[in-house]
């Protein structure tokens, strides 16, 4: 006979990591960060004699006006959710111990695939299809909250992934827009650098994303979230901060060698020409000397214009930055930004390529951009939010959903009323 009982992190943590659905989520870090927030944690495993055969971080939290408590399983159980009876024992029991710890519903998002998507974000044909899991789910009472194509739920539904597992970078790269590698290329030659920020760094990171915030109108999290992120996942191997630099200096000089090799080319091919014993088109010649001169012009006018923006920020600003939670089989991209007088250097590009061989170089299955809308259409005012990501090539997937499951009914209706309220007063004040 199976039986839910609690179990260590250690034991949380082993049997995740032998899943698909493992995430940063159900580990003792991201536990102690929402313990800054307010949530008491538990951790339960379903066990069949001696062997673990479903498991969850559960997150609780008092609910101020009912006084009763909320339950949070961050991205969901880890479980087969295609095993009928086994979800039904699982449900059973951890719905026992959420009622006996004062619970009146639990919340689920399950880090499980609903249907294959191609790039585009179209179906694939005969592709994975998850559809039993929401059934199941739904037959055993929970409440779906539906298929939201928004970024309108508590985690995101729609991502943007890489598989990465056997790929070399430059085989990656051959998937990605030629943009995309031109700017990454071009972001090298420039001196756009990569490093990791150690701890009294934070502020850089901070800053970073304050410019971000201003700019894209959302209000950013203060020093201290951060540095409990920090002090919760870092020392795991789960949280990374890498921030791009540019070097002007070296920008400069490559730059110099630029025009060193354009010269070099019209001396030789003058030369070819005045050598009337190897004919030379005529037209072909003065079009080709035109234009590499062009671009000798072209280049001697960026090295005045990186000189000014040297003096204006320094040799070596920062263009931006991304913090990465690495997990499981992913490396996950979940902040990042840059700052705006720079942007025209792109450093998202050459961050994220980044992550991307981080997660080819220590054997990461795939690289997750995270998350995007499930509205493809040119109307969608975060489309670009898409296509930026879908230069890179990839896939788009989605995910199952949320789902309540109930514990009282009456304390669940009372606290949707609560909520409800909360925010409305939440709005009249901001």
């Amino acid at each position: 006979m199976m039986k839910l009982k609690e179990i260590s992190f250690e034991e949380l943590e082993n049997f995740a990591l032998t899943t698909d659905e493992a995430t940063f989520h159900q580990t003792k870090g991201w536990a102690k960060l929402k313990e800054h927030n307010g949530w008491h944690h538990y951790v339960v495993g379903l066990y069949d004699e001696d062997k673990i055969k479903g498991a969850a971080l559960l997150l609780a939290k008092c609910v101020p006006i009912v006084k009763k408590y909320m339950f949070y399983s961050p991205r969901g159980f880890l479980i087969d959710y295609h095993d009928y009876n086994l979800l039904k024992v699982f449900t059973e029991e951890v719905k026992k111990f959420v009622k006996n710890k004062g619970g009146i519903f639990i919340k689920i998002d399950p880090y499980v695939m609903y249907k294959q998507r191609d790039i585009n974000g179209d179906l694939v044909k005969d592709g994975i299809d998850n559809s039993d899991t929401v059934d199941n789910l739904k037959k055993l009472g929970y409440k779906h909250f539906g298929f939201n194509l928004m970024q309108d739920s508590l985690q995101p539904r729609w991502m943007h992934t890489i598989t990465v597992k056997g790929k070399s970078a430059p085989e990656v790269m051959k998937d990605m827009d030629p943009k995309t590698r031109q700017i990454l290329r071009k972001n090298e030659r420039l001196g756009v650098r990569v490093r990791e920020i150690t701890r009294d760094e934070l502020p850089i990171f901070k800053d970073i994303m304050q410019h971000t915030g201003e700019r894209r109108e959302f209000i950013d999290r203060p020093l201290s979230y951060y540095e409990n992120m920090w002090d919760s996942l870092h020392d795991d191997g789960i949280l990374k901060i890498l921030i791009a630099e540019i070097d002007f200096d070296e920008e400069i000089e490559n730059t110099k060698k630029e025009i060193e090799a354009l010269e070099e080319s019209i001396k030789k091919r003058k030369k070819q020409y005045e050598d009337k014993s190897k004919p030379m088109n005529e037209k072909k010649y003065h079009s080709k000397q035109e234009f590499e001169k062009s671009e000798i012009k072209r280049l001697q006018k960026n090295i005045e214009k990186t000189k000014d923006m040297k003096d204006e920020y320094g040799k070596k600003p920062i263009l931006g930055g991304i913090l990465f939670l690495i997990y499981g089989k992913e490396v996950l991209s979940l902040y990042g930004g840059s700052k705006a007088e720079l942007m025209s250097f792109q450093s998202a590009y050459t961050l994220h390529f980044a992550g991307v061989k981080y997660a080819i170089e220590h054997g990461y299955d795939t690289y997750n951009f995270y998350g995007i809308t499930g509205d493809f259409s040119e109307s969608n005012p975060l489309l670009g939010l898409y296509l930026f990501k879908k230069s890179f090539g990839g896939q788009v997937v989605e995910l199952i959903g949320e789902f309540d499951l109930i514990i009282s009914p009456f304390w669940y209706h009372a606290y949707k009323i609560s909520y409800a309220l909360y925010h409305k007063l939440k709005n009249i004040k901001r």
